[in-house]
C-alpha cells in the first residue's frame, strides 16, 4: 500500500492518488466490523431468526448486494468525486433526489456512529472496570477524540490503523472456524445442510435477514473514495466487488462453524439461552480461555475502526455538501498538508458530540437505547438510500450512450430494486425485535427517514428558485 504525497492537488480536492484497493478495501470491511457483526449481531439471528438457515441468509444477502454492484461499478466509472450517494442520485434521477438522498445518507452513518460510540463505552468500560470505574460516555468521549484526530490526517493513514485493526479480528474468528474444522465439529460432526434451501427457507428468514442486511452497511462507501482513489474507475470497481465478496465469504463460514460447533438441531436454542456467551463458550471450548479474552480486546478496537470508518465516509459527505454550497462553503475545505476534509470532520466531530451529550442528559442507557435505536434507524435509512440508487442506475443509462448490456444497465438494478424493497418491509415488520423497542418513537422511524429525504428535496426546489445559478451548478463538482 503506498501512500503518495498531496503537494499539487487543486485548491480544495481531496488528495489523488492517496489510497489504493487495498485501503479502500479495509475501509468498507472494517466498516462492516466483522468481530461485531459475528459477535454481537449474528447470535441474535439464530435464536429469532432460521436457526441454522444463517450462513445461507448471509450467502442470500451477498448475492443481492452483487447484483446490486454490477450497476453500482458501472455508474461509477462515469460518476466519479467523494459525492459518492449524492452524485449518483443527482446524476440518475435528479438534482431535487440527490439532495435528499445525501441528507438520508447523513441521517443514516450518522446514526450508526452514534451507535457504535455508545457501544464501545459499554465494552471499553468494562475492559477497565477492574482498574478504573469510568462511566460509558468517558470511554465514548476518548474514542470521538481519537477518531477526530486520525480523521484528519491523511486518508492512508487511517486505511493503515484499519487494515491493522481488520487483520486481528478476522484472524481470531478464523483461528475458532479453523479450531472447530480441525477437532471434527460438535456432537452431530459436519453438515451442509445450512446452505439448503429447505434449511434457508425455514421460518424465521425475514427475521435473520434483518441482522443480516444490517452486517452489510458500509460496503456502499467505495464509492465515496473516488476522488483519491488511484485510477478510480479500475479501483473503485475492484473494491466493491472485493469487499463483498469477503463480508460475504467470511460471515458464512463463520456462522457456519459455529452452527457445526453447537449442532444444527440444538444451535436456536443455544443462542437463545444465552446471546451474549454464544461465541465466548465456543472460544473457550476449542481454542482455551485465553481466546475470549483476546476476543473481548479486539471488539473494542473492531468497534474503534467501525467509527473510524464511519467518520471518514461522514467526512466526505459533509465535504462534497460544502464545495457544492449547499451548506456553509467552508466544509469545502481541505487540510493543506493532509488533503484531508478537516474543517467537516470537525464539524461532524461536534455533531456527534452534541447527539452523545443528548442521550446522557436524557439518561439513555448506552446499549438497549444508544445502540439498538441507532442501529434500526441507520439500517432503515441505508436500504432507503440504495433503493434510490437502484432507479438512479437504471435513468442513468437510459439517457447515455453506453457499451454495456442490459442486464448490467437496467436488469441487475431491479432485480437488486425489489429484493431492497423487500428487506425494506421486513426492517419495518421487525423494528421492535432489531431496535428491542416498542417505542413510539422507534416506530416513527420509516417516517422520519422520508420525512429527510423530502426536506432535502425541498431545499433543493427553493435553491432553484432563489438561487438558480447555485442551482444550476449542482453536481458539477464532481463531474
Amino acid at each position: 500500500m503506498t501512500t503518495h504525497t498531496t503537494l499539487g492537488n487543486p485548491p480544495d480536492r481531496l488528495a489523488k492518488n492517496s489510497v489504493g484497493l487495498a485501503h479502500i478495501v479495509f475501509f468498507v470491511v472494517a466498516a462492516a466490523a466483522p468481530l461485531t457483526a459475528v459477535v454481537g449481531a449474528t447470535p441474535a439471528a439464530f435464536a429469532f431468526g432460521n436457526g441454522p438457515g444463517v450462513p445461507g441468509a448471509f450467502v442470500l444477502a451477498g448475492i443481492l448486494y452483487l447484483i446490486f454492484s454490477v450497476g453500482f461499478t458501472a455508474m461509477s466509472r462515469h460518476v466519479g468525486g467523494t459525492g459518492a450517494f449524492y452524485t449518483y442520485i443527482t446524476q440518475g434521477i435528479g438534482k431535487p433526489a440527490g439532495v435528499g438522498g445525501a441528507l438520508m445518507a447523513l441521517l443514516t452513518y450518522s446514526s450508526v456512529q452514534i451507535a457504535i460510540y455508545g457501544l464501545f463505552g459499554v465494552f471499553m468500560s468494562g475492559a477497565v472496570a477492574s482498574i478504573v470505574t469510568l462511566p460509558w460516555w468517558a470511554c465514548s468521549f476518548a474514542a470521538l477524540v481519537a477518531v477526530h484526530l486520525c480523521g484528519q490526517r491523511n486518508i492512508a493513514f487511517s486505511g493503515t490503523i484499519l487494515g491493522i485493526c481488520m487483520l486481528a479480528e478476522v484472524a481470531i474468528l478464523l483461528l475458532l472456524d479453523i479450531g472447530i474444522v480441525l477437532t471434527g465439529g460438535g456432537p452431530e460432526g459436519f453438515s451442509l445442510s445450512s446452505f439448503s434451501p429447505a434449511t434457508v427457507f425455514s421460518p424465521g428468514l425475514g427475521v435473520a435477514l434483518v441482522f443480516v442486511v444490517g452486517s452489510f452497511i458500509g460496503f456502499e462507501a467505495t464509492a465515496i473514495f473516488g476522488e483519491e482513489a488511484e485510477t478510480p474507475e479500475k479501483t473503485i470497481p475492484r473494491a466493491t466487488y472485493a469487499a463483498v465478496l469477503l463480508i460475504t465469504v467470511f460471515y458464512a463460514l463463520s456462522t457456519w462453524a459455529i452452527v457445526q460447533f453447537y449442532g444444527p438441531s440444538k444451535v436456536q436454542a443455544t443462542a437463545g439461552s444465552g446471546l451474549e456467551t454464544f461465541y465466548f463458550v465456543a472460544s473457550d471450548a476449542v481454542l482455551g480461555q485465553w481466546s475470549s479474552q483476546v476476543m473481548n480486546i479486539l471488539l473494542i478496537t473492531s468497534l474503534f475502526a467501525c467509527i473510524l470508518s464511519f467518520h471518514n465516509t461522514l467526512n466526505r459527505y459533509f465535504y462534497a455538501l460544502g464545495r457544492e454550497g449547499l451548506v456553509v462553503r467552508a466544509l469545502g475545505k481541505v487540510h493543506p498538508v493532509h488533503g484531508s476534509p478537516y474543517i467537516a470532520g470537525a464539524i461532524q466531530s461536534a455533531i456527534a458530540a452534541l447527539a452523545l451529550v443528548c442521550f446522557i442528559a436524557a439518561g439513555a442507557d448506552p446499549y438497549t437505547v444508544v445502540f439498538s435505536w441507532m442501529s434500526a434507524l441507520a439500517v432503515l435509512g441505508i436500504l432507503a438510500v440504495q433503493a434510490l440508487v437502484c432507479v438512479a442506475i437504471v435513468l442513468f443509462f437510459r439517457g447515455l450512450p453506453h457499451r454495456y448490456s442490459l442486464w448490467t444497465t437496467t436488469v441487475a438494478p431491479v432485480l437488486a430494486l425489489l429484493g431492497i424493497l423487500g428487506s425494506i418491509i421486513l426492517v419495518i415488520m421487525n423494528l421492535p425485535l432489531l431496535s428491542g423497542s416498542e417505542s413510539v418513537i422507534v416506530k416513527s422511524f420509516p417516517l422520519l427517514v422520508v420525512l429527510t429525504g423530502l426536506i432535502g428535496a425541498a431545499f433543493a426546489v427553493r435553491i432553484r428558485t432563489v438561487k438558480p445559478e447555485l442551482y444550476a451548478s449542482l453536481g458539477k463538482a464532481f463531474e
